[in-house]
């Protein structure tokens, strides 16, 4: 079993598959969106990877650390959320986000926000949110001490009629030593104005 696997990235394998070629091997290894966005500029790649074997399928997915791995392995253990489905809830947010959502048991917000199915979010909450407690009282986990809960003000943006994706690219631009709410919600309605108006619906 692969653990880790650091190499130089050799491209792109097809859809959300990064080439990291390790002593003239070359692995298809599936990456957050934002680490793939990354991969182009850097030289050397270091992943830690969850083998996934299937009947007719090997499928390597990597994380750029070890604490993004364990909320994936997290979300893999859900009843009814396999590796894809899990790599897809990954792409939506950062773990430390999704993390407090989760145990909050606020499964509204990964509908509305984060786009994951009614059902599946659900489920994702029994089965996790005792966890995430746990994960959460440990300040290092997820980054916790250099990321922000963006939920309360993903849901502001989108009460003023920007949709969610816009909303997450607003705060991806938004310095990350601006911790307080209402100046990140400030911040990214400065980056918003300065791109479009919002798209209200009636």
């Amino acid at each position: 079993m692969i653990g880790k696997l650091t190499g130089r990235f050799a491209g792109m394998a097809g859809e959300g598959l990064a080439l990291v070629e390790v002593g003239g091997v070359g692995y298809a290894v599936r990456v957050p969106a934002e680490a793939l966005l990354l991969m182009p500029s850097t030289n050397t790649v270091s992943l830690f990877i969850h083998t996934a074997v299937r009947e007719d399928a090997i499928d390597l997915y990597g994380f750029p650390t070890p604490e993004e791995l364990n909320f994936f392995k997290l979300l893999c253990s859900v009843s009814g959320i396999g590796p894809k489905t899990a790599m897809g809830i990954c792409n939506v947010a950062d773990p430390s986000t999704l993390a407090r959502a989760i145990a909050r048991g606020d499964a509204s917000a990964l509908t509305k926000i984060f786009g994951i199915g009614k059902k599946s979010a659900e489920r994702i909450v029994v089965e996790l949110r005792d966890k995430m407690n746990d994960t959460i009282k440990n300040t290092s986990a997820l980054g916790a001490t250099n990321k922000n809960d963006d939920t309360d003000v993903l849901e502001a943006l989108m009460a003023l009629g920007y949709s969610a994706g816009e909303s997450r690219t607003a705060l991806k631009e938004v310095r990350p030593d601006i911790i307080e709410m209402r100046a990140r919600l400030s911040a990214a309605l400065q980056y918003l104005g300065g791109s479009r108006a919002p798209t209200r619906t009636t």
